[in-house]
């Protein structure tokens, strides 16, 4: 029986909330972490278009949705660690923080101090964020109900 390397998950859950992060907050708390090791760009950040694909109800037959505007970069750690980023948008500098956050993620000596650091604060932050438009939406809920009546009255 083989166990999963929980290492691939670990890092697309990193890279989701890099990329959905607000560039700000992001350089905000990358800036707190102080200088980071040396690392050179591999793929310098490039904007481009992606096409969106949807699917009805999340299972049906999918669709082109439509373009999006997407940076991606990627670096490399002095040490040989390579990370990429993209993002939605036209932001090279939130590309380049989130390879380079990619990058040392896969170091030991920086992961848990990532974790606390950065990745933590904007997961929650985008978690309340999500149950602040769901209880938005849940006010302008309209509840419809049927009042049976008996034939004969």
């Amino acid at each position: 029986m083989s166990v999963e390397d929980p290492e691939p998950q670990r890092r697309q859950r990193w890279l989701s909330v890099l990329a959905k992060a607000p560039v700000a907050r992001l350089t905000e708390l990358w800036q707190a972490l102080g200088e980071p090791p040396a690392h050179s760009l591999l793929r310098r950040p490039e904007t481009g278009l992606v096409m969106v694909k949807g699917r009805i109800s999340g299972s049906g037959a999918p669709f082109a949705a439509g373009e999006m505007t997407t940076t991606r970069a990627a670096v490399r750690l002095a040490t040989g660690e390579v990370g990429i980023g993209y993002v939605g948008g036209r932001s090279a500098r939130h590309a380049e923080i989130a390879a380079t956050i990619d990058a040392l993620g896969q170091r030991p000596d920086w992961r848990d101090r990532l974790e606390a650091a950065v990745i933590a604060p904007l997961a929650a932050e985008a978690d309340a964020r999500r149950r602040a438009i769901a209880a938005r939406a849940a006010a302008t809920r309209v509840e419809f109900f049927t009042v049976a009546r008996e034939a004969g009255t």
